[in-house]
């Protein structure tokens, strides 16, 4: 688990995301300390059972994964976020977050990114840290710009078109 001021990111193992795909709410809700569930805490349904069945082979990858979104005062399940999968031979990885509707626009998009993108440079071998976003001034790169994110280039996406890239490198300490 990451924790933020306001936030816990919960890794998202097997039998989490088997209640997902099984639309078990009140397991889900065990299973996480007993939160409730904001509306529209997700929009990618499809992802919950490829993520189930690809970490029941390699649970090990359960970290470079999908993590849920839990606020800590409501005590309510309120997104989704995480890796596009475990660093690249190049120390890249990327970052995704979405936050249900009634809790945008408070800054817990940028406090997952911010947390996301620390745990990556905390790891041995994270150089870089990437996303990617809708080829528009939106939410996301406002957030992606705060936290020093810089764009790289836009790209044709098979599913949204053109997307945006961004990039963060990391930030060594200067030596003593």
């Amino acid at each position: 688990m990451i924790e933020t001021e306001r936030l816990y990111l919960v890794q998202a193992q097997v039998p989490v995301l088997d209640a997902i795909v099984q639309q078990d709410w009140p397991a889900l809700s065990r299973l996480l300390g007993g939160v409730d569930f904001a509306d529209n805490w997700y929009h990618f349904p499809e992802v919950f059972a490829w993520m189930r069945d690809y970490l029941s082979e390699s649970p090990e990858d359960g970290p470079w994964w999908t993590y849920l979104i839990v606020h800590k005062q409501d005590v309510r399940l309120i997104g989704t976020c995480g890796f596009k999968g475990a660093p690249s031979i190049d120390g890249e990885v990327e970052i995704g977050y979405e936050i249900a509707d009634n809790y945008q626009n408070r800054g817990l998009a940028t406090e997952t990114a911010r947390a996301l993108t620390e745990f990556a440079f905390a790891q041995s071998g994270v150089d870089k840290v990437i996303a990617q976003t809708l080829a528009e001034e939106n939410a996301s790169v406002r957030v992606l710009k705060k936290l020093g994110f810089e764009f790289v280039c836009a790209k044709i996406d098979i599913e949204d078109g053109e997307i945006w890239e961004w990039e963060r490198g990391k930030v060594l300490s200067p030596k003593s």
